[in-house]
């Protein structure tokens, strides 16, 4: 019967039963005498919401550990992968990208934010990047393409690309492939 009462409980409610459980240790140890009703009951009342704070706080804090550990990693994976990664606005501005995207397009990642990824495709390619780029906010499919990178008459490199459209925010995420080493 006990147990089916402690599956309706909520978590406030079983934090409380544990918090008053270690206040009773705690009380039992101490050795408190009996005094006035209403002050003992409110100092209870207070050292058991202590003890619920205490609780809470040591959740918070291993929520927080937690929280970082996946930051850092994600962070890892983002950063340091071995494709280019970037988020772009409809009109083709760079809002996000790793290092290795900013290492493909040859310059530093924080110089690279805000300027306009379209600057980058070949002329060439143009067209086909255009195309690709369109196809990825009108319709709600991954689109890929293969298109030559460089600038200024600098080649940069042939590069393998997919897209997709993310929700509300109308912003694409790109994945880039460094594909010059598999040319036939």
């Amino acid at each position: 019967m006990k147990n089916e009462e402690q599956d309706y409980q909520t978590d406030a409610e079983l934090l409380r039963i544990k918090a008053e459980e270690q206040l009773k240790v705690k009380q039992h140890k101490t050795g408190v005498s009996e005094t006035e009703h209403d002050v003992k009951k409110l100092l209870h009342e207070l050292q058991v919401h202590q003890i619920e704070l205490e609780m809470q706080n040591e959740e918070l804090r291993e929520a927080n550990e937690t929280a970082e550990l996946a930051l850092r990693k994600f962070t890892m994976l983002y950063d340091l992968a071995p494709m280019g990664y970037f988020t772009l606005e409809p009109d083709g501005t760079i809002v996000e990208l790793n290092f290795t995207a900013a290492e493909m397009l040859g310059d530093r990642r924080f110089s690279l934010v805000n300027s306009n990824f379209k600057l980058f495709v070949s002329d060439e390619s143009k067209g086909v990047f255009n195309e690709f780029f369109q196809k990825i906010f009108t319709g709600n499919y991954k689109e890929f393409c293969e298109v030559k990178l460089g600038y200024d008459k600098n080649p940069l490199g042939l590069v393998y690309m997919e897209g997709v459209s993310i929700g509300d925010e109308k912003k694409c995420l790109l994945s880039v492939m460094d594909i010059s080493g598999f040319q036939k």
